[in-house]
């Protein structure tokens, strides 16, 4: 039977989120802007989700703005913020290691006159939150800072960095959080950010369905023009069963939260023991502070994309080499790269990403098999180059 670890590309739908959903793609049809009873049904649905998202982030309602996932947060928030602040100022500060959701938005913005600053991680990945302070200036208006590397893991202080960010009147400080949601308690509050976006699929919740949150007060200029849905914010007929799915499962995502975490940290460290036995194999990412559910090596003097290749034909494990959104690109990592890897090391990444439903037979089995299938490419590889493995 294959085995699925690579959760950090999507998860599958969880049957109660699935549950939820199937009302309001049959009976309770209506458009939520509708004023009739089959309108106001639909309404209901989704004004529910939008309460239970919201209590689970530590936010109001109202803050809450349904969007088709992940990305479109991200664009939401970071054109938006730019869009609305750009009277104050033109200067936006990020990071080397950014999902390109932000890093290609930005890229966008950049084109209007903004100016970018990229600012460099260490070997973990990890921002400097001095550095970010010592980059705004008084034409600052945003800052954005993932708050878990989606490829590598690691968990950037985003509380310590949003500290600093205060200490600017009129900077907003916005996190993707898409991978960090199952994982790690979103407290807006205690986190201190102005925006953070999610994204459904990451958590056994439907795709094309994610979350911003904008702290009220806090002005951004619509992206999607049409109807006056999600407050002005996002124009568009509210995806309701979406909404509803992605609520039920980050609600039970949340209430389980400490025992999964618990139990994917030991699967997670048991296959890294495996994976790290191998001769030339290194860990990438922060040792400690990284998500619990996610392994990521580099295996010097193999490809890595190889690797996986061969793990999906032959041992029927699906993995991946870091993000889906850069799968088939024949460029390395650009987060590698952030966190000093040359190219030929980089393109030996592998990252395995376990899920709620992984269980303990599976990573028995992956523990033998990925493992097997590094050292078979790198006796390919040196049977091709007329060499010997060590």
């Amino acid at each position: 039977m294959a085995i699925y670890l690579d959760h950090a590309a999507t998860t599958p739908l969880r049957p109660e989120a699935l549950e939820a959903m199937l009302p309001y793609l049959t009976e309770h049809f209506g458009n939520p802007s509708s004023a009739h009873r089959f309108g106001q049904r639909a309404r209901a649905g989704l004004d529910e989700a939008r309460e239970q998202v919201a209590h689970r982030l530590g936010a109001q309602a109202r803050e809450i703005v349904f969007t088709s996932g992940g990305t479109e947060a991200n664009n939401l928030a970071l054109k938006g913020a730019a869009w609305a602040g750009k009277a104050r100022g033109h200067r936006i500060i990020t990071t080397a290691v950014e999902h390109h959701a932000v890093g290609h938005s930005l890229r966008y913005l950049e084109k209007f006159g903004f100016e970018i600053v990229e600012l460099p991680v260490d070997r973990y990945g990890r921002v400097d939150p001095d550095e970010v302070e010592a980059a705004i200036t008084d034409r600052t208006i945003l800052v954005s800072v993932m708050l878990a590397n989606n490829e590598v893991g690691t968990i950037e202080p985003i509380a310590e960095i949003a500290e600093r960010v205060r200490r600017h009147r009129g900077v907003l400080l916005h996190s993707d959080a898409v991978q960090a949601a199952p994982y790690l308690d979103l407290d807006v509050g205690a986190l201190g950010v102005d925006l953070l976006s999610i994204s459904g699929h990451k958590f056994e919740g439907p795709k094309g369905v994610g979350v911003l949150y904008v702290r009220h007060g806090t002005h951004i200029l619509a992206q999607q023009h049409g109807g006056s849905q999600e407050r002005h914010r996002r124009g568009g007929t509210e995806n309701v069963a979406g909404a509803v799915g992605l609520a039920a499962a980050y609600e039970l995502a949340c209430q389980e939260r400490r025992e999964t975490t618990a139990r994917l940290r030991r699967l997670r460290d048991r296959l890294a023991t495996a994976l790290l036995a191998v001769a030339g194999t290194e860990l990438t990412g922060h040792p400690r502070d990284r998500l619990p559910h996610l392994v990521s090596i580099i295996a010097r003097e193999v490809d890595g994309a190889e690797v996986a290749v061969g793990l999906d034909l032959n041992d029927q494990i699906a993995c991946s080499v870091g993000s889906a959104c850069t799968s088939g690109s024949n460029e390395v990592s650009h987060v590698l790269a952030a966190m000093g890897y040359p190219d030929e090391e980089a393109r030996g990444a592998l990252r395995l990403s376990l899920g709620r439903t992984t269980t303990e037979a599976e990573i028995d089995a992956a523990s033998e098999a990925v493992p097997r299938a590094i050292l078979a490419a790198r006796e390919a590889g040196a049977a091709l180059a007329g060499t010997s493995v060590p």
